[in-house]
C-alpha cells in the first residue's frame, strides 16, 4: 500500500513538471550563428565583387553595390571598405563622402588597413567629416603602423609640416624611409628633398641623388626634374648636361613646368641638346601655358612672340 502511495505521488510530480516546466528550443552555439552569418557575409561579397567585374553575371555596379552593402550591414570589414569606395565614387549609388566616410569608420575600426588610410584622407582634407589632421594623424598612424606605404608617406609628411603632430623632421624621415624601402616613389623623392635641404639627417647631395633615382626610374617626374638638376650642377653626380637633359626631358613630358622651362633653354642654348629653336620654343611654350613668367621672358629674348 505504501508502494502504491508513493508512486502516485512520484506520478503526479512528473505530470506537474512536464505540465509547468517552460520547454525551450534548442539554440544554435553563438559561434555557429556568428559562422553562419560570415559565410553569408562572404558570399554576398563575392557576389558583389562578380557583379562589379562583370564574371558569370551581366556587370552592374548597383547589383555590385546592393551586395557589398548587405555583407558590410553583416560586420564583413571587405565589403564595408567597397561600398565607402562606392559611396566616394558614386560608383552604383548617389555619391556621398559623409557615407563613404562612416563605411570607411566601420571597416577601419576592424582593423581594416586601407580603411584605415582612407578615413585618414577624409579627415585631411574634410571630405564627410570635420576637416582635422588631429585625426587624420590618428589614421594615418594606425595604417602605417601594419605597413600600408601610402600610411607612412602621408604621416612622414603630417611630421615634416607639423600637421596634426608638432613638427619632428627626424620622425618624418623614419616614416618616408619606411615607405621609401617599400619601393613607394613619393617617399622616395620626399628622402631625396630630406638629403638635399639636411632635415633630420645629415645633408648629402649623394643620397639625395639616389633616391631622387629610385623614383625616377619609376616616372615620378619631380624625381626626374630634381636629378636632372642634379646632374647640371654635379652635385651628388657626375656633372652631365646630356644626362641632365635626358631627366628634364622625362619630367616635361608629363608636364612638369619647371621641366619644360629647363629643356626650352637648352635647346635654345644648344647645351646637353642639338641646338633647335623650334624644340625650344616648342617647350617653353608649353611652360608658358602652365603659368611660369620665366618661360614667357626667355620667349620675348629669342624674339617669340
Amino acid at each position: 500500500m505504501v508502494y502504491i502511495i508513493i508512486g502516485a505521488v512520484l506520478l503526479a510530480f512528473f505530470v506537474f513538471f512536464l505540465l509547468f516546466t517552460p520547454h525551450k528550443q534548442k539554440e544554435e552555439p553563438v559561434s555557429e550563428k556568428m559562422g553562419k552569418e560570415q559565410t553569408t557575409a562572404i558570399a554576398l561579397y563575392d557576389l558583389g565583387m562578380a557583379y562589379l567585374d562583370g564574371i558569370g553575371v551581366e556587370r552592374s555596379p548597383t547589383k555590385a553595390a546592393e551586395c557589398f552593402m548587405k555583407s558590410g550591414e553583416k560586420g564583413f570589414a571587405p565589403a564595408q571598405y567597397n561600398i565607402a569606395q562606392c559611396y566616394r565614387k558614386g560608383f552604383g549609388v548617389q555619391q556621398s563622402y559623409a557615407k563613404a566616410a562612416e563605411w570607411y569608420a566601420k571597416a577601419a575600426e576592424q582593423g581594416d588597413v586601407d580603411a584605415q588610410y582612407n578615413l585618414g584622407k577624409c579627415y585631411e582634407k574634410g571630405d564627410g567629416v570635420s576637416q582635422s589632421y588631429f585625426k587624420a594623424v590618428e589614421w594615418y598612424t594606425k595604417a602605417a603602423e601594419q605597413g600600408l606605404a601610402d600610411a607612412q608617406c602621408d604621416l612622414g609628411y603630417c611630421y615634416d609640416k607639423g600637421a596634426g603632430v608638432p613638427c619632428s623632421y627626424s620622425k618624418a624621415v623614419e616614416w618616408y624611409r619606411k615607405a621609401a624601402e617599400q619601393g613607394y616613389a613619393k617617399a622616395q623623392y620626399n628622402m631625396g628633398i630630406v638629403y638635399d635641404e639636411g632635415l633630420g639627417v645629415s645633408q648629402s647631395y649623394t643620397k639625395a641623388a639616389e633616391w631622387y633615382k629610385k623614383a625616377a626610374e619609376q616616372g615620378y617626374a619631380l624625381a626626374q626634374y630634381n636629378l636632372g638638376v642634379h646632374y647640371e650642377k654635379g652635385e651628388g653626380v657626375e656633372q652631365s648636361y646630356s644626362r641632365a637633359a635626358e631627366w628634364y626631358r622625362r619630367a616635361a613630358e608629363q608636364d612638369c613646368a619647371e621641366a619644360q622651362f629647363a629643356l626650352g633653354g637648352y635647346f635654345a642654348c644648344g647645351v646637353g641638346v642639338t641646338k633647335s629653336i623650334d624644340n625650344a620654343v616648342k617647350w617653353l611654350n608649353r611652360a608658358e601655358a602652365q603659368g611660369m613668367p620665366e618661360a614667357t621672358e626667355l620667349l620675348n629674348r629669342l624674339g617669340i612672340f
